[in-house]
Order: C-alpha cells, then sequence, then structure tokens
C-alpha cells in the first residue's frame, strides 16, 4: 500500500509482472486465505503491467472488507491519474469489477448511475453468450448435458475476460439487482427502470432473463421477487 500512497503511478504502470517459471492463468474460485488468493490473481497478470495487478488487488481488498474506506481512496485516484491506461489495458473482467467498485462506494450519484450501465449491459450479453454455449451452435434442446457440466465445474471463458454465468447457483445477476436497485434510489423515477428490469422475469415476457430464471436453483442467489 505504501507504493501507492508515496509515489506516482508511472513506476507501476511501466514495470511488467516476470512469469518465474509460470504461465499466465486466470484465477477460478476463491482463497479462504487472503494471501493465497492474491497470488492466484497476480498470477493472471503475469508478462502485464503491475499497474493492473495493483488495480485487482485493490478490488479484491476491498470485496473483503480491508481498510475499505482507504483502499477506495487509493483505487479511486488510481482510476483519476491512470484513467487512459486502465481502460486501455484491463480486460472486461476487470472494468466490470471496476464499476461495481464505484457503484458500491462512491459518493457522486453520477458516477454511481453511469457506472451501472457496464454490468448491465455486460450481464446480459453474458447470458446471452452463456445459452448459447449450453444450446450449441445449432440450437439444441433440452440444454446439453456436457456444456452444464462443463460451467458447473470449470471456469469457461466467454469473451475479453468474462467467464460463462453459471446455471442454477451463479450470484452475479443477484449482484446486479442489488446495485441496481440501491442506483434507482437516488431518484424516485428510477421506479421505471426497476418495473423494466422485473417484467424481464415475467412469464409472460419470453426472455433470457427469464429462462436463466427458470434454470435458477439456489434461493439465496435468485435475482427476481
Amino acid at each position: 500500500m505504501q507504493q501507492l500512497d508515496a509515489q506516482g503511478f508511472e513506476k507501476l504502470r511501466e514495470s511488467i509482472i516476470q512469469s518465474e517459471g509460470e504461465d499466465a492463468k486466470y484465477a477460478h474460485g476463491a482463497s479462504v486465505n487472503l494471501d493465497e488468493h492474491l497470488a492466484k490473481v497476480r498470477r493472471e497478470f503475469i508478462g502485464q503491467s503491475e499497474l493492473l495487478y495493483q488495480h485487482a488487488m485493490l478490488i479484491v481488498l476491498i470485496r473483503r472488507e480491508a481498510d475499505v474506506a482507504a483502499n477506495y481512496d487509493r483505487f479511486k485516484r488510481m482510476w483519476m491519474a491512470e484513467r487512459d491506461f486502465l481502460s486501455g489495458h484491463l480486460d472486461m473482467r476487470w472494468l466490470l469489477s471496476a464499476c461495481d467498485t464505484f457503484i458500491d462506494l462512491d459518493t457522486d450519484p453520477v458516477l454511481r448511475a453511469i457506472a451501472m450501465n457496464g454490468p448491465l449491459l455486460a450481464n446480459t450479453v453474458k447470458l446471452g453468450e452463456t445459452e448459447r454455449f449450453i444450446l450449441g451452435v445449432n440450437g439444441e434442446t433440452p440444454d446439453r448435458q456436457a456444456a452444464l457440466d462443463e460451467l458447473w465445474t470449470h471456469r469457461v471463458g466467454l469473451f475479453d475476460g468474462v467467464s460463462g454465468f453459471i446455471p442454477g447457483t451463479d450470484d452475479t445477476l443477484r449482484n446486479m439487482r442489488w446495485r441496481l436497485e440501491d442506483v434507482c434510489k437516488l431518484h424516485p423515477l428510477g421506479a421505471v427502470v426497476m418495473e423494466i428490469f422485473d417484467r424481464l422475469q415475467r412469464d409472460a415476457n419470453e426472455n433470457v432473463y427469464l429462462r436463466f430464471k427458470k434454470r435458477h436453483t439456489r434461493e439465496k442467489t435468485r435475482w427476481w421477487d
């Protein structure tokens, strides 16, 4: 943390993470031990700028509620100083995590509302691409069991760092709904947006949200009322 507080970001931006005999690999699942989890995350950035890993590290620390106020301040300062570099070099997975972090913690309602567009766009596409993976290129029905098994047991990459939605249990849409509700509460007319989201879950309105609702089994992560 001291390196983020005591210096500008240029040195971190120019430093490249060395492989030490390992190839870059996406982290899958969360380790209970923080150091172990950060080591997995760091491996994602082998061959890339140290600044990108530091950005990811801040998000992990914030998610684990470690000195949240100070770490969010570092995170925001990093984005204000290095917006173009971060936007151009982070994959979509981490761009979405950045949007979620702005939504959760920033005090500017305009920034929170703008950031909400990121997960809404990407998660809708994520559902569509996951369903295409499940059904196959010919749109087979019912769902292909082999595809479901792969989603349940492995990380299935879809595009630009975004992995497949896990049918039945995934918490992505529940978390998105919580954030959407918080943002929509910023103005009385935010109720219109929530009405649109809720209508997407109704049986009469056939769409990809409803179809994944029918695939869902874990009550704790439901995203509809």
